[in-house]
């Protein structure tokens, strides 16, 4: 392909003119590494591609599943600390029902052991006031039968009708006590 020019000269080779043969073997060439390439390289580029395909949908579907394990033991884990806290409440109601429950009861045993101290208590001094008494009086009425026996001169205190008569003034002496006691 050379072109002429006019003026006579000879004809230059041009830079972008491509020689027939040289295309043709290059295209065959092309044609042939292309082929081989096709036929060789690329099913084994086809399963590299698959596999790795397959390892990263694989890899998301173990993470989406690894997900939603960790959702399940959240929830999971939840539940029992709700289960726990309502657990816990519960123990706590149970224990201070229990304090109030052995608080009252103490209250009471102390309430019937003072009951039982005082009763106790006023039972001795009434037992004592009842001595105290009766002591009293035997000893007013020895009182009383050694000062008769000095008004009348004679010993008084082998007669029973003298200890019946000392009774009676004792007695009249306590009806008047009373009497006293209730006026005021």
């Amino acid at each position: 392909m050379f072109t002429l020019i006019a003026s006579g000269e000879e004809a230059a080779p041009s830079v972008l003119a491509v020689p027939v043969d040289e295309l043709v073997v290059g295209l065959l060439a092309f044609i042939i590494v292309f082929g081989a390439l096709g036929w060789i390289a690329l099913p084994k580029i086809r399963k590299a591609l698959a596999a790795r395909t397959d390892a990263i949908e694989g890899g998301i579907k173990r993470a989406e599943e690894a997900q939603a394990e960790a959702q399940r033991s959240r929830d999971e884990y939840q539940q029992a600390l709700a289960a726990a806290r309502e657990e816990a409440a519960s123990i706590r109601t149970q224990a201070q029902a229990d304090r109030a429950a052995i608080v009252e009861e103490a209250r009471s045993e102390a309430r019937a052991a003072a009951a039982a101290v005082t009763a106790s208590a006023e039972a001795q001094m009434a037992a004592e006031r009842s001595q105290a008494t009766a002591q009293l009086q035997r000893e007013i009425g020895e009182v009383a039968i050694t000062l008769s026996s000095k008004i009348v001169g004679q010993s008084l205190s082998d007669d029973a009708r003298v200890r019946t008569t000392v009774d009676d003034f004792l007695a009249s002496l306590e009806s008047l006590a009373a009497q006293r006691e209730a006026g005021h």
